[in-house]
């Protein structure tokens, strides 16, 4: 690991579709290129396995105003019934932010997300009848101290 690479273990907490705790291991590190990417390892109290890998880059328009395009892909080791996770890739999701930098550690966005689940988590979600693709619109604040 390089000297722009964070290691962090900690625990995760899901409430639904059913409530399960994770021990989590995971790394935040910035490449060459000025790609950020971030990875985890979740394992459940239940024993199930689970990882995350995410990567975004920052595109300045402006020295404030900030375009980032996104990317998460979601696995499985095995497949969850109880939380309708299939085993290998899960889902993923594509998004684009736009941020504007009142301050570097404040900075307001707004931006677009699609995911799709793929595969064994696909299948679990038409059998719920629920859809396999979502679009959404997100809007936040971004901060640091």
């Amino acid at each position: 690991m390089g000297v722009y690479t964070d290691i962090q273990v900690g625990v995760r907490q899901d409430f639904k579709p059913r409530g399960r705790t994770y021990a989590t291991v995971g790394f935040e590190t910035l490449t060459p290129y000025w790609l950020d990417v971030e990875g985890a390892a979740f394992l459940s109290t239940q024993g199930e396995l689970l990882g995350r890998l995410e990567a975004s880059y920052d595109l300045r328009l402006t020295n404030r105003l900030i375009l980032q395009p996104r990317a998460e892909l979601n696995f499985a080791a095995q497949d969850t019934l109880a939380t309708r996770v299939g085993s290998g890739l899960s889902n993923a999701e594509l998004g684009l932010r736009l941020r504007y930098e009142i301050r570097r550690e404040f900075a307001p966005y707004i931006g677009v997300s699609w995911d799709r689940k793929v595969g064994r988590t696909a299948d679990y979600a038409r059998a719920q009848g629920e859809g396999v693709v979502d679009k959404s619109v997100v809007f936040g604040v971004r901060s640091f101290f």
